[in-house]
């Protein structure tokens, strides 16, 4: 049987903005990330002036802080993103960023991000789509709090850009329930608009990802924390760094499972453990020659080098050959036709 060809599930690290402003924390997370074993790593790109009136509400799950206050604190130049990326280079990760206003693209473009993630909340802001979409580079949507016509609407903008997108089915809950996180709307997806697609997971555990990866998922997504206990809007809802490599772990172990399909009637090789363990046809007494084989005369005994229990009904009723010793495998030779 041939092998499919299993394209390897690009998994991104979601640091958004677990660093909480503190440059030398995302520096960490990046390499956090990379000794994960992640493909990329994605930010957020806040511009407070520009994205958002200082009277904002904030989110439910996150009412510590003003929001505009916030985005404002958390916030990097562009020295610093310059210096982000080159970090992402150095560990071999990509890297990606959310912008949330047209001025964080052009602020992302002279930074070099490699491919933008459109967030759950600027799907329907498609002036920011088009021009993410212009710079020819991936752009990948995110579908939480959005319904078919709204993403009908950002994939038409965005394929007049370019071919080159994707889309994670996303539950805009934090935490999501398992009961909705939609992994059904991943394969509609794929049906829909013909592109890769894959999950942005806002479980608290790996298995709605790795769910994901065997339903045929081509980009999964986790925030990424050194701990729930830090401060800010996402740390509560992140993996910390040994459940982000145990997801890796299992993602490409789940990959090589995809890829190599099992022939059960290829069996050969395990000839010897059959042998072993299965059973044969044994005399439970001293069976004379010449005696007609009943069927309270016989029990089934490993080993499985003898008639195979299977032909027990082929056994009885025959005649024994030979004198046939009490516990011993009989064997065809030890028996004539009924």
């Amino acid at each position: 049987m041939e092998s499919p060809q299993i394209q390897e599930i690009y998994i991104i690290a979601e640091i958004g903005s677990t660093h909480d402003g503190s440059f030398g924390n995302a520096l960490r997370l990046i390499d956090t990330a990379a000794e994960c074993g992640v493909d990329a790593v994605k930010f957020q790109t806040h511009i407070a002036e520009c994205e958002t009136v200082r009277d904002a509400p904030n989110p439910a799950y996150f009412k510590d802080e003003p929001r505009f206050e916030y985005f404002q604190r958390t916030a990097f130049n562009l020295d610093q993103w310059l210096s982000l990326r080159a970090r992402c280079e150095e560990k071999g990760v990509d890297f990606i960023s959310s912008p949330f206003s047209l001025e964080a693209v052009d602020l992302l473009e002279a930074a070099g991000v490699v491919r933008y993630k459109i967030p759950s909340g600027e799907i329907t802001n498609l002036p920011l789509l088009e021009k993410a979409a212009k710079t020819q580079k991936p752009i990948i949507l995110s579908s939480g709090m959005s319904s078919w016509e709204e993403l009908d609407r950002a994939v038409e903008c965005t394929k007049k850009q370019t071919d080159k997108f994707s889309i994670l089915q996303c539950t805009s809950e934090y935490p999501c329930p398992y009961e909705a996180v939609g992994l059904n709307i991943m394969q509609e997806m794929r049906k829909r608009y013909g592109c890769p697609v894959g999950l942005s997971d806002h479980t608290l555990t790996n298995y709605a990802s790795l769910a994901a990866a065997s339903l045929g998922a081509e980009i999964l997504e986790r925030h990424l924390t050194f701990s729930r206990k830090m401060y800010g809007s996402d740390a509560k809802h992140s993996l910390e760094p040994q459940d982000l490599a145990n997801l890796v772990q299992g993602v490409r172990a789940i990959e090589t499972m995809l890829a190599n399909p099992v022939d059960k009637s290829k069996i050969e090789k395990f000839r010897e453990m059959k042998n072993t363990f299965e059973k044969s046809i044994v005399s439970l007494e001293f069976i004379p020659k010449g005696t007609p084989i009943t069927f309270t005369m016989l029990g089934l005994k490993k080993p499985g080098t003898g008639i195979p229990s299977m032909k027990l009904a082929e056994v009885i009723g025959r005649v024994a050959s030979r004198d046939i010793k009490q516990d011993t495998l009989i064997c065809w030779d030890d028996l004539e036709p009924a």
